[in-house]
Protein backbone atom coordinates (compact mmCIF):
# COMPACT_ATOMS: atom_id res chain seq x y z
CA UNK A 1 0.00 0.00 0.00
CA UNK A 2 1.40 3.35 -1.03
CA UNK A 3 1.59 6.23 1.45
CA UNK A 4 -0.42 9.34 0.64
CA UNK A 5 1.76 12.44 0.14
CA UNK A 6 0.24 14.24 3.13
CA UNK A 7 1.07 11.24 5.37
CA UNK A 8 4.62 10.60 4.14
CA UNK A 9 6.37 11.88 7.27
CA UNK A 10 9.74 10.24 6.55
CA UNK A 11 10.01 11.79 3.09
CA UNK A 12 8.83 15.17 4.42
CA UNK A 13 11.59 15.10 7.09
CA UNK A 14 14.23 14.04 4.51
CA UNK A 15 13.26 16.84 2.09
CA UNK A 16 13.11 19.40 4.89
CA UNK A 17 16.67 18.48 5.96
CA UNK A 18 17.90 18.79 2.38
CA UNK A 19 16.29 22.19 1.76
CA UNK A 20 18.78 25.05 1.66
CA UNK A 21 19.12 28.67 0.65
CA UNK A 22 21.34 28.96 -2.40
CA UNK A 23 22.40 31.90 -4.53
CA UNK A 24 20.87 31.91 -8.00
CA UNK A 25 24.41 31.84 -9.46
CA UNK A 26 24.79 28.25 -8.17
CA UNK A 27 21.55 27.21 -9.86
CA UNK A 28 22.17 28.65 -13.33
CA UNK A 29 23.70 25.41 -14.67
CA UNK A 30 20.49 23.57 -13.75
CA UNK A 31 18.42 26.37 -15.29
CA UNK A 32 20.37 25.94 -18.54
CA UNK A 33 19.40 22.24 -18.46
CA UNK A 34 15.71 23.19 -18.05
CA UNK A 35 15.29 21.47 -14.69
CA UNK A 36 14.65 24.43 -12.36
CA UNK A 37 11.02 24.79 -11.25
CA UNK A 38 9.59 27.89 -9.59
CA UNK A 39 7.33 27.39 -6.57
CA UNK A 40 5.16 30.34 -5.51
CA UNK A 41 5.66 31.84 -2.08
CA UNK A 42 1.99 30.96 -1.44
CA UNK A 43 2.86 27.26 -1.34
CA UNK A 44 4.89 25.21 1.12
CA UNK A 45 8.08 24.19 -0.69
CA UNK A 46 8.42 20.92 1.22
CA UNK A 47 4.79 19.98 0.50
CA UNK A 48 5.29 20.64 -3.22
CA UNK A 49 8.49 18.55 -3.20
CA UNK A 50 6.69 15.65 -1.48
CA UNK A 51 3.86 15.79 -4.01
CA UNK A 52 6.29 15.94 -6.96
CA UNK A 53 8.16 12.92 -5.60
CA UNK A 54 4.81 11.08 -5.28
CA UNK A 55 3.93 12.15 -8.85
CA UNK A 56 0.71 13.79 -7.59
CA UNK A 57 -0.41 14.88 -11.05
CA UNK A 58 -3.68 16.46 -9.86
CA UNK A 59 -2.05 18.84 -7.37
CA UNK A 60 0.79 19.69 -9.76
CA UNK A 61 -1.59 20.36 -12.67
CA UNK A 62 -3.77 22.59 -10.46
CA UNK A 63 -0.76 24.59 -9.25
CA UNK A 64 0.53 24.93 -12.81
CA UNK A 65 -2.85 26.19 -14.02
CA UNK A 66 -2.77 28.76 -11.19
CA UNK A 67 0.84 29.74 -12.15
CA UNK A 68 2.01 28.70 -8.67
CA UNK A 69 4.39 26.07 -10.08
CA UNK A 70 6.21 26.55 -13.40
CA UNK A 71 9.57 26.18 -15.07
CA UNK A 72 11.68 29.23 -14.28
CA UNK A 73 11.32 31.77 -17.07
CA UNK A 74 14.18 33.66 -18.70
CA UNK A 75 12.84 36.87 -17.10
CA UNK A 76 12.85 35.35 -13.61
CA UNK A 77 16.36 33.99 -14.16
CA UNK A 78 17.61 37.37 -15.37
CA UNK A 79 16.04 39.23 -12.43
CA UNK A 80 17.45 36.76 -9.91
CA UNK A 81 20.86 36.95 -11.55
CA UNK A 82 20.88 40.76 -11.49
CA UNK A 83 19.72 40.94 -7.87
CA UNK A 84 22.01 38.17 -6.59
CA UNK A 85 18.91 36.43 -5.23
CA UNK A 86 19.05 33.76 -2.54
CA UNK A 87 16.39 31.10 -3.09
CA UNK A 88 15.06 28.27 -0.98
CA UNK A 89 16.00 25.15 -2.91
CA UNK A 90 15.34 21.45 -2.79
CA UNK A 91 16.05 18.68 -5.25
CA UNK A 92 13.45 16.16 -6.39
CA UNK A 93 15.38 14.48 -9.16
CA UNK A 94 15.47 15.43 -11.97
CA UNK A 95 14.05 18.77 -10.83
CA UNK A 96 15.44 21.54 -8.65
CA UNK A 97 12.55 23.32 -6.94
CA UNK A 98 13.20 26.95 -6.03
CA UNK A 99 11.19 29.44 -4.03
CA UNK A 100 11.92 33.09 -3.32
CA UNK A 101 11.99 33.94 0.36
CA UNK A 102 8.52 34.65 1.69
CA UNK A 103 7.82 38.33 2.25
CA UNK A 104 7.83 39.18 5.90
CA UNK A 105 4.79 40.95 7.23
CA UNK A 106 5.60 43.80 9.59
Amino acid sequence: MQTKPENDTELRIKINRETARLPWAELQRHFAQGTVVYVSEELDLVDVAVRVSHDDKDSIARWMSESKVARVSDLQAQAWSESGALLWTCVVSPFVLVQPEKSRLH
